[in-house]
């Protein structure tokens, strides 16, 4: 018997940077900032997994880096985290001793940043009214 795992992990957005971001920004302004920082976070994890597949560990390591800081600044802890251990594992000196490792994480950042990018997309009004 065959089982097929589903992974699947709750997204978490921090309403309370959103929050900030509505009040430094107004509510255009942070729908325009979030907006492009979505759009930055799409080609940022498109870059990651085209170069972990090309096997260019310093190409995943810079992309890992922009996701995890866009995504720290605009409320996505969880999303920031697993780009900075992705960034950690791709580093040379690490990558050769930890194949299954970088590709679990890779496949994990990849399905978190999917998701975190559906969720906030879904958001109507970062306002919150």
């Amino acid at each position: 018997m065959i089982h097929e795992l589903r992974h699947s992990e709750p997204v978490r957005l921090d309403k309370v940077r959103l929050a900030e971001i509505v009040a430094r920004l107004g509510p255009r302004g942070a729908d325009d900032m979030v907006s492009r920082a979505m759009e930055e976070l799409a080609v940022q994890l498109a870059r990651v997994h085209k170069n972990y597949g090309r096997a260019r560990m310093g190409d995943v390591v810079e992309a890992a880096a922009v996701v995890a800081r866009i995504a720290a600044h605009v409320g996505m802890p969880g999303l920031s985290r697993v780009a900075r251990d992705v960034g950690w594992l791709a580093r040379p000196a690490r990558s050769r001793n930890n194949d299954v490792a970088l590709a679990a994480t890779v496949a994990r950042l990849v399905r978190i940043g999917e998701d975190s990018l559906m969720q906030v997309w879904d958001l109507q009004d970062l306002s919150g009214s």
